[in-house]
């Protein structure tokens, strides 16, 4: 693409690869620096290679498109730059990093490295081949939220490097049975507190974990051994650090002159101004950066549910409303919509996954039904019911049922992701583990039932890290989990029982097939309240189905009698009560039958033993 026409396409926002045209590009002539700044009167780069002077090398502008531009033939590749930007009407100097920036020192340093293109030779072909033709609503899909600075460290709190995690993560994901990573964000960002959520680099991995290219390798081994990866990306907001993207050129550039429309009181943060084109560029071209040059499968978009509303956690008078007086965001809906239609256009088998809390509408149908066109949704209702009722005491479970049964009632309405994500594991909620009521006994107990509850519900699925394997204390990002646990024959225990679970889900196609289907899920009965007992079926779409049983309670059930489809043996597949996860080993010897008579409305019935705080899986043999 010529300059003038990535330009005039970056101008009118429709430039979803900018970075080929701004930022810093090296070659044997030097380096060109483009920043867009259109409310500058003096533009210059300052760096390593100049003293920091800048006097020596200003930028000239690019006609009316407020882009400035200028080579330098002193500086190379490994040369450290900034921006000096005067405003043109105070005359105030700032400095200010790139924001297309594909490379940062290591903090607290926020100046930018100039980066030579990548040389790096990927053998991920045959993974790429595949995800373009990959039915990923009928297939299984089960991520594993990591943050990879505090998954595992070096005795001396070191944090692993991109090499060393592909040496031990990506074996360990997929020995648990996960389909997928999906990392915390790993976009260059100040603060380690934030966890990636505060990004000041839109184009650059965090230097904390190793260079670009070492990304790219941990990814490439990730697809070649069959390990999906996504990243979890922020374009809700960005910090209001005075060097990155806050008032860049001394006015509101990428955010809202306006506090009520440009700030967002409770992260501190600014709201990017969806509205003006060359931010939905820079955005746009974003998203594209990472899925073409680094193979991300995927983007798990962070706080939708704060760019869908003018009025997100604000009260009356705190906020504007839209042309036509709603608290819709119509830019931000836009801008969605546009997200959606480009990665799903040009990375076919790429997801993109709503952080969605509210009860906004087709989230996850195509745009032109009229949706916001996302591959999936978090289910955030389901987590917080289902946590709520863990989080009681079995002996009041029995008035709190629809707890677990409202969710199906609006389950198929989008593409749903079951989570049990890093935002409940920390600020004081407590583990997973934390979380669960009685003696140690019955807390590991209700942690099996969990993890088989979500496991054997419809949806797609996601765990944070330490959630497999009943990390006691809360998550933090300065210290690696508490794998020492594991010595513990309880959460060695829960461990197993985790990898089982994602496979059971991965091998059956009544698990997975229909996870966006009525079809795919029929209760048995959701009624019995007073034994805190679910049961249903989960039907495949090749007519194949298992029986899944739930006892809530530490009374076991025996003889307890159910509706199945047809007579005959059925298998014992998984019981979260064996010996082996645990448990009491309460159980049905492997199998036990069905015989002919009508049950609740089915053919035939059988008399099924539930343990005690657990769960069965049951195939018709």
């Amino acid at each position: 693409m010529q300059h003038a026409d990535a330009l005039y396409l970056f101008n009118e926002g429709r430039n979803n690869q900018a970075y080929r045209l701004l930022g810093a590009h090296a070659d044997v002539s030097g380096t060109t620096f483009r920043v867009w700044a259109p409310n500058a009167g003096r533009v210059s780069v300052v760096g390593d290679f100049n003293g920091w002077h800048g006097d020596v090398h200003p930028l000239l502008p690019l006609g009316e498109s407020g882009v400035w531009e200028a080579t330098v033939a002193e500086a190379n590749p490994g040369n450290l730059y900034r921006f000096e930007v005067t405003n043109r009407h105070t005359g105030d100097k700032l400095i200010k990093s790139d924001p297309y920036g594909r490379g940062f020192e290591l903090r607290p340093g926020s100046a930018a490295y100039i980066v030579p293109p990548s040389t790096y030779a990927w053998g991920d072909a045959g993974w790429l081949q595949q995800r373009a033709g990959w039915d990923w609503q009928q297939a299984p899909v089960n991520i594993y939220e990591v943050h990879p600075g505090s998954w595992m460290r070096h005795p001396d709190g070191k944090p692993y490097l991109w090499g060393e995690l592909a040496e031990r993560l990506i074996h360990y994901a997929l020995a648990q049975g996960y389909t997928h990573l999906e990392l915390l964000p790993i976009t260059e960002h100040p603060l380690d507190e934030s966890w990636g959520y505060q990004t000041t680099g839109y184009f650059a991995p965090t230097a904390r974990y190793g260079s670009a290219d070492e990304l790219r390798a941990f990814i490439d081994a990730c697809h070649q051994a069959g390990l999906g990866v996504l990243l979890d990306w922020v374009p809700g907001h960005f910090p209001q650090d005075d060097w990155a993207l806050a008032r860049y050129d001394g006015t509101a550039l990428y955010e809202h002159e306006d506090p009520r429309l440009g700030l967002h009181i409770d992260w501190g943060t600014h709201i990017f101004n969806y509205g003006r084109h060359e931010v939905r560029s820079f955005l746009m071209s974003s998203a594209h950066w990472w899925l073409s040059e680094f193979h991300f499968d995927g983007l798990r978009v962070d706080a939708v549910a704060s760019m869908l509303y003018l009025d997100y956690s604000r009260k009356a008078g705190e906020w504007l409303p839209n042309k036509f007086g709603g608290r819709e965001n119509l830019e931000a809906i836009d801008f969605l919509k546009e997200l959606n239609a480009m990665v799903h256009g040009d990375f076919p088998g790429a997801l993109t996954i709503a952080e969605e809390s509210t009860a906004w509408p087709m989230v996850s149908r195509p745009t032109y039904v009229g949706g916001l066109g996302f591959s999936m949704k978090w289910n955030m209702g389901w987590m917080n019911d289902s946590l709520r009722y863990f989080h009681r005491d079995p002996i009041f479970r029995r008035w709190h049922h629809s707890e677990l049964t409202f969710g199906q009632v609006y389950a198929y309405s989008e593409n749903y992701v079951l989570p049990f994500s890093h935002d409940e594991v920390v600020h004081g909620k407590g583990s997973l583990l934390g979380k669960m009521p009685g003696d140690a006994w019955q807390r590991h107990a209700n942690l099996r039932l969990l993890l088989a509850w979500q496991a054997l519900t419809p949806g797609k699925k996601l765990m944070f890290m330490g959630g497999e394997f009943g990390q006691q204390r809360e998550w933090s990002e300065a210290r690696e989990l508490d794998w020492g646990l594991l010595a513990n024959p309880e959460n060695a225990a829960s461990q197993r029982l985790s990898a089982d679970l994602n496979r059971l889900y991965r091998d059956l196609p009544a698990l997975h097939t229909q996870d966006f289907s009525p079809l795919g899920f029929e209760w048995i009965d959701c009624n019995d309240s007073e034994h805190s007992v679910l049961s249903w079926l989960r039907w495949g779409s090749d007519g194949s189905f298992v029986v899944v049983v739930f006892n809530f309670t530490p009374v076991p059930q025996t003889d307890y009698r159910l509706g199945v489809p047809a007579a005959g043996c059925y298998v014992e597949l998984l019981n979260t009560d064996s010996v082996f996860y645990g448990g009491s080993n309460l159980g049905n010897g492997g199998a036990l039958p069905a015989h002919e008579g009508e049950w609740m409305g089915r053919p035939a019935n059988l008399e099924v033993t539930i343990p005690p705080l657990g769960a069965v899986v049951l195939r018709l043999g």
